[in-house]
């Protein structure tokens, strides 16, 4: 295999100038890259990425930590991430936590000893506390969708509690006060903002929050089936459904026709993310659109001015909900 000195030799210049065509440094003028570049082909040297992270202290990869690799959510963020580094010559390392406490911290700690030059995470069950002890080290921390006051800086947020209000307030406005609600997992920062959203809608319309017409679910398709069970077992009248994500409401779609239950006639309902498969649903599924694939790229574009010191790049740290109307909401009368 050819050797960094080969290429030198070959290229006739010193091995400083073979390593500064490798770190892409300025100094080099255009015509000794290209006698380097040359010599490289040539040889067919390929540069050590681990040797030349540890010369430049900069290995131009990021890592991602995300809650799991499956499901639309994670896909477009993922991408949106991934799309805008790789653009700037950058490439990531990606490993799951899946929403738990040790897992999240093996995580972090891998990327951290991958020599990460930074790490964008999305992370849920690890406390504030122990985030903001681990963003003093060498390795900058950048947050998806979490906000800690500490590190506000370094965060890219949805304003889940508004967008859960807006939710419940597209229904209210629709004519529907028996509002029935699947949440996500409490312990979930985006599922209990969302609930408080959800209660802030029905004070405001002097809705009592009614826990009969309440069920906690998983994030995923089996707690909208199974919440939506819940709720039908129990014998009481609701005209609406609010699902705190997508995957929940299609399950909850799905157990309704399974179930006879017509939708929107008999039932409305509507979701939170608006990921891709929202459109596709029958009847198409009215949504919060949480534009998780901007703020990915949100947050790279964050990277990539603060770490690698690229300029003209405009930083937006909060994103706001809207709602995305579709065909799976009925407006009723009221009397």
């Amino acid at each position: 295999m050819a050797t960094i000195y080969e290429v030198s030799k070959l290229a006739g210049v010193s091995l400083a100038t073979v390593s500064r065509v490798m770190n892409n440094n300025a100094r080099v003028s255009d015509n000794t890259k290209k006698k380097v570049l040359a010599a490289m082909q040539t040889l067919g040297y390929r540069p050590n990425a681990i040797a030349q992270s540890l010369a430049s202290n900069c290995s131009n990869s990021v890592g991602i930590l995300v809650s799991e690799l499956s499901g639309a959510f994670y896909g477009q963020m993922m991408s949106g991430i991934e799309t805008e580094l790789r653009a700037a010559g950058k490439h990531v390392i990606i490993t799951t936590g899946h929403s738990e406490e040790e897992k999240e911290k093996d995580g972090l700690e891998f990327l951290i000893g991958r020599n990460c030059d930074a790490i964008i995470a999305h992370v849920e069950a690890v406390s504030d506390e122990y985030i903001v002890e681990l963003s003093k080290g060498k390795t900058p921390i950048y947050l998806m969708s979490r906000h800690v006051e500490a590190l506000s800086e370094k965060c890219i947020s949805l304003d889940n509690e508004h967008g859960g209000y807006l939710a419940t307030k597209s229904l209210i406005e629709h004519g529907h006060s028996k509002i029935a609600y699947i949440a996500g997992p409490q312990f979930k920062a985006d599922a209990s903002n969302r609930l408080q959203g959800h209660k802030r809608a029905l004070s405001e319309h002097n809705i009592a929050f009614d826990e009969t017409l309440f069920f906690i679910g998983d994030f995923k398709e089996t707690g909208g089936s199974e919440g939506l069970h819940h709720l039908l077992k129990q014998g009481y009248d609701f005209t609406a459904l609010v699902c705190a994500n997508d995957e929940m409401a299609s399950g909850a779609m799905k157990y309704a026709r399974e179930h006879n239950v017509k939708l929107p006639s008999q039932l409305s309902i509507i979701g939170f993310d608006n990921v891709i498969f929202a459109n596709y649903l029958y009847p198409t599924l009215t949504t919060v659109d949480n534009p998780v694939n901007e703020m990915g790229r949100m947050a790279a574009k964050m990277v990539l001015k603060e770490i690698y010191h690229q300029k003209n790049i405009e930083i937006n740290r909060i994103f706001e909900p809207t709602v995305i109307l579709r065909n799976s909401i009925k407006s009723i009368k009221t009397t």
